[in-house]
């Protein structure tokens, strides 16, 4: 099952993404956009700096965890990885950002 861009409005009003997995797993979640021609914006940008691994920055939260974000060229960050428990968890997160976003479809939720 190919992963998807799941495009949506918060509760504030703004428009987000999240990048799923084929296995429905969220991947990356995005910032707040004003416009939804901002939010498929960054999901161009995902499309396109989710292949390069020089793009990942790899954290490890004050509780132990892992967590990565990708980012542009400029390093302004695109989305935000979950909590993994693991260091190889986190990578393979990373790696599943490269094969998922290329092709993912895109999904408006209501």
């Amino acid at each position: 099952m190919a992963g998807k861009f799941e495009c949506y409005k918060d509760k504030k009003g703004e428009f987000r993404f999240r990048l799923k997995a084929g296995n429905g797993n969220t991947i990356l979640a995005s910032e707040g956009y004003k416009s939804k021609s901002g939010c498929a914006n960054g999901i161009e940008s995902v499309r396109k700096n989710g292949i390069d691994p020089d793009r990942f920055v790899k954290k490890q939260t004050a509780a132990g965890n892992y967590r990565f974000s990708l980012t542009a060229k400029n390093k302004q960050i695109i989305g935000t990885s979950q909590n993994y428990k693991t260091a190889s968890g986190c990578n393979n997160g990373i790696k599943s950002v490269g094969r998922s976003a290329p092709d993912a479809a895109v999904v408006d939720v209501d």
